[in-house]
C-alpha cells in the first residue's frame, strides 16, 4: 500500500530539508524521483545537490539527461517515472501523479509560511485518504528535528 507522507516546512527551507530526506532515501537504497513545478527549480536543485555539503553530495541527475533511467535520484517536472523509482517527492505544489498507487511512498513537502501551499497540502491529504492511502504528517520541532504529528 502506498504511504503518503507530508512534510510541513516551518523554519526550515526546502533547500535544507530536501537533501536531508534524499540522503536517508539513498542510504536505504530507494530509487527516488523528485518532481518540481518548473525547469528553473530543477536546475537550481540540480546545482544545489552537488554543493549543499562540503563533505558529501547526492548522486542524481535530471530527466533531460540521456542516462536518466540509471539515476538513483532523478529531478523532473514530468509525472512519469523514468528511473523506476519507488519513492516520489512532490514539491512546489505539484499534484499527486495519476499513478500514485504505483509508489511505495509519496512525499509531499510544503511551505508552512505560504497559505496557498498549506491549503494545497490539506486538499492532497483529503485526496490521499479518499484513495485509501496511509497518510502521515511530520513537522520540525524547535531544534529542527522531524516529529511525527499524525
Amino acid at each position: 500500500m502506498t504511504e503518503v507522507v507530508f512534510y510541513h516546512l516551518l523554519g526550515k527551507p526546502l533547500e535544507k530539508a530536501l537533501p536531508e530526506l534524499l540522503e536517508k532515501s539513498y542510504e536505504r537504497g530507494w530509487r527516488v524521483v523528485v518532481q518540481a513545478a518548473s525547469e528553473e527549480r530543477v536546475d537550481a536543485l540540480d546545482a544545489h545537490l552537488w554543493t549543499y555539503r562540503d563533505d558529501n553530495f547526492l548522486p542524481h541527475g535530471t530527466a533531460r539527461e540521456s542516462e536518466a533511467a540509471r539515476q538513483p535520484i532523478l529531478l523532473t517536472t514530468a509525472d512519469d517515472n523514468p528511473n523506476s523509482a519507488t519513492v516520489r517527492f512532490l514539491i512546489d505544489g505539484v499534484p499527486m501523479p495519476p499513478d500514485a498507487g504505483a509508489y511505495d511512498r509519496l512525499v509531499l513537502m510544503f511551505d508552512g509560511e505560504d497559505d496557498d501551499a498549506v491549503a494545497g497540502a490539506r486538499a492532497r491529504w483529503t485526496e490521499a485518504k479518499a484513495q485509501g492511502f496511509e497518510v502521515a504528517y511530520w513537522q520540525p520541532d524547535d531544534q529542527g528535528r522531524w516529529v511525527k504529528k499524525a
